[in-house]
C-alpha cells in the first residue's frame, strides 16, 4: 500500500529508526485515533515555522535570541562550545554551569567536505573580541573529527586574552556527548583544563 509505504519511507529516515520500526510507528498510527496522526503532522509542519537559530549563539529558539543569551542571570564571561543542539541541552541541564553557549553546527570532516567556514566560528570569535569572555570551554566530542575541531579553535582563540580550556577525561574516547550521562558531564566539566 503506497500510503504506508511513503509513510515508512520517511519514518526510515530518521536517525535510529530502521525499517522495522517504521513500520511499527507507521501502523501505530494508522491504528490509533485519528486526531493522534493529525497533531503529529501539525506539530512537524509548525517546527520549521516556530523555531529559529539564535542570531548570537547558533542555539534553537522560538523568539528572537535563545533562552541562554536572553538569560540575564547566565555567566557571560564563559561560552561552552558545543558541536551540536543536542549536547547543548545536556548541559544546560547542570547546575554545574551557569554560563552562555555557542554551537559550532559540526565539526572539521575534510572526507565529508565540512571545513572551518561552514562552521559557526565567525560568530564565536566575534563573541570573544567583545572583551567580556574570560573563558572558552570546547566541549566537542573526544572522536579525530572533535579534537580536529578543538585543536583549530585553540590555534585561533590563543591570540585572545582568554582561557581555553577542553573538557577533561570522562567522556569515553570516540563516544558521543548526546548520549552521556549527566553525572559524566558534570565530572568532565570540573576536571577541566587548560588546552
Amino acid at each position: 500500500m503506497k500510503a504506508i509505504d511513503d509513510v515508512v519511507e520517511y519514518f526510515s529516515r530518521l536517525p535510529g529508526i530502521g525499517k522495522k520500526t517504521a513500520i511499527r510507528l507507521a501502523y501505530f498510527l494508522l491504528s490509533h485515533d485519528e486526531k493522534l496522526a493529525q497533531g503529529l503532522a501539525n506539530s512537524l509542519q509548525h517546527l520549521h515555522e516556530c523555531i529559529s537559530t539564535c542570531p548570537i549563539c547558533g542555539s534553537y529558539s522560538e523568539g528572537e535570541y535563545c533562552n541562554f543569551c536572553d538569560n540575564t542571570s547566565r555567566d557571560k564571561s564563559i561560552i561552552c562550545v558545543v558541536e551540536r543542539q543536542q549536547e547543548l541541552l545536556n548541559f544546560s541541564e547542570l547546575l554545574e554551569y551557569r554560563g552562555l553557549f555557542h554551537v559550532l553546527g559540526g565539526v572539521i570532516s575534510p572526507l565529508d567536505g565540512i571545513g572551518p567556514e561552514q562552521l559557526s566560528i565567525p560568530a564565536l570569535i566575534k563573541r570573544v573580541q567583545t572583551g567580556e569572555v574570560k573563558e572558552v570551554i570546547i566541549a566537542t566530542n573526544p572522536t579525530v573529527e572533535g579534537d580536529t575541531t578543538a585543536l583549530y579553535l585553540q590555534k585561533i582563540l590563543k591570540e585572545f586574552p582568554i582561557t581555553i580550556t577542553r573538557l577533561a577525561s570522562g567522556i569515553p574516547v570516540g563516544g558521543d556527548l548526546e548520549y552521556a550521562d549527566k553525572l559524566t558531564l558534570a565530572r568532565s566539566l570540573r576536571g577541566r583544563i587548560t588546552f
